[in-house]
């Protein structure tokens, strides 16, 4: 069986003279294979427009067409679970819980086409990031995003209160120190909210260095840079309870919006008055974060510059390992992360209809108009591609407009994600297939009460003690037993690899 795969592959990367690549103009002939693909975000008005256009352009490149089919940011996780589960035919899937669903069969093992028909796609894509998605049976399960290596907590201001009373916001990297600035926006600002949280809330916890081993359900971390960390519950340690402590009081002090604990990750309207709003980003995401607000802002990053499991596993997409088109699959993701007319039509759209191009080639996004042909003010896009989830971004145009991008944007990129620091723990993943309910419980211990703790909504005297009480019932101390030996054991292996 394997060599008749190898000879397969064979056949497909050396008998074919039209391969997908940077340079290809080729058109392809023959008979069309149509992929079937899910992904986040929102469904757009435009997305069968666009989803003609893009299939217009791989039938012609490689032969493949796609069903295009976005879920909403609320939906996703638990329809491409019911998909996995029921066995519902499909091909490729953007997978947020890469790990998990790994462990669970539900991805193609991608080796042997990463040195063949994904070669292109494999060199294009930084080495880390294929570290990152190692599985610990040494295989590659996924294709990352090739975007920032670490993505850093950026706490973020509007511009202009910045400017009016000439804040230096690198000052301001703990908890503790906002205080005087929310109180300030509190009694002087009464328009904006001074801190705005919501029901996910923000890994405060990664400011004393502090990253999650296997997902932000279930509180077990470790410390990112230190070689010999213990896994812990990060709700039983000193860090966590001041983080709480001080939520608790910027919620009393009325700092942070009531709704928080029930508000939805992206429940910010544009134009939304907030003081402090925090966000995970790389180089220039004020760019992106003030498009979105809908007026300038300004942003200090707090944690430092490290590769981390999650960061890197943050926009994979993953094919089926039922599919019936391995094949076509990998040529499109091939294609993907190497064809920049692909890349750029699934993130900006149809150029003169979706954007257009500025003199030095940048992009700036065409307004939605009224019957009269009137800009309107804030709304949404007819197509808009969600950047990390799809591929490659270091082909992507640059964003023009009113605050345009740097041209040497990627370079920048290159720059940082260079001067980026592996974490200690970088590929690492805990297998739990022999605890799955005890994850399950966890999980939902953790639904019960993590909003509102880390909202400041209750009191964290009566609240924490029951929420760490039944995660001990849940089985917790179980996991992180399990997990510390399986941490040990791999930290042993890569020991005698390296020689440390």
């Amino acid at each position: 069986m394997a060599i008749g795969i190898i000879l397969l592959l064979t056949a497909y990367t050396t008998g074919c003279s039209r391969q997908p690549g940077r340079n290809n103009d080729d058109v392809y002939e023959g008979d069309t294979v149509n992929l079937i693909y899910y992904t986040i975000g929102e469904p757009d008005k435009d997305l069968k427009l666009v989803n003609d256009k893009i299939n217009e352009m791989l039938a012609r490149k490689i032969g493949v067409t796609i069903t295009y089919i976005k879920i909403g940011w609320q939906e996703y996780e638990d329809r491409l679970n019911t998909l996995i589960s029921a066995g519902t035919p499909f091909d490729i899937a953007f997978a947020p819980n890469y790990a998990a669903t790994t462990t669970r069969g539900a991805w193609l093992r991608l080796d042997d086409y990463l040195t063949s028909l994904g070669k292109d796609m494999y060199d294009a894509i930084d080495p880390t990031f294929w570290q990152g998605v190692q599985m610990n049976d040494g295989a590659i399960y996924g294709v990352p995003t090739n975007k920032e290596l670490a993505v850093r907590d950026h706490w973020m201001y509007p511009a202009s209160i910045v400017s009016k009373y000439n804040i230096d916001i690198s000052n301001y990297n703990t908890l503790e120190s906002l205080e005087p600035l929310l109180r300030m926006i509190q009694e002087n600002e009464p328009a904006y909210v001074p801190m705005e949280l919501d029901r996910d809330s923000h890994n405060f916890f990664a400011l004393y260095g502090y990253e999650y081993i296997v997902n932000h359900k279930v509180p077990l971390m470790v410390k990112s840079l230190d070689p010999d960390a213990k896994v812990v519950n990060i709700f039983e340690t000193k860090e966590a309870r001041q983080v709480l402590d001080t939520l608790r009081r910027y919620y009393k002090e009325g700092f942070i919006n009531k709704d928080a604990a029930l508000r939805e990750p992206g429940g910010l309207k544009r134009g939304d008055k907030v003081f402090w709003k925090s966000s995970g980003g790389g180089p220039l995401s004020e760019t992106t974060w003030s498009k979105d607000r809908g007026y300038k802002v300004v942003s200090n990053p707090v944690t430092p510059s490290v590769v981390t499991t999650e960061s890197v596993r943050g926009g994979i997409m993953a094919v089926n390992a039922n599919t019936k088109h391995p094949i076509e699959s990998m040529k499109f993701l091939n294609l993907l992360n190497t064809d920049p007319e692909i890349r750029n039509l699934f993130n900006y759209g149809i150029e003169g209809v979706h954007y257009t191009l500025n003199d030095q080639g940048q992009t700036t996004p065409i307004p939605g108009k009224d019957s009269h042909g009137n800009p309107i003010p804030d709304e949404p896009a007819s197509y808009a591609g969600v950047q990390y989830t799809q591929g490659n971004w270091f082909i992507l145009r640059t964003m023009g407009g009113d605050t345009p991008e740097p041209l040497d944007k990627w370079e920048l990129f290159r720059e940082y994600n260079a001067e980026s620091i592996k974490s200690a723990v970088l590929g690492f993943t805990p297998d739990l297939s022999k605890l799955t309910a005890q994850i399950d419980n966890i999980e939902m211990v953790w639904r019960k009460y993590y909003a509102s703790l880390m909202t400041g909504t209750v009191d964290v005297d009566s609240i924490l003690p029951k929420f760490n009480e039944e995660l001990g019932q849940a089985g917790i101390e179980e996991v992180v037993k399990e997990v510390q030996k399986q941490l040990d054991a791999w930290r042993d292996e890569a020991g005698a690899v390296t020689g440390r």
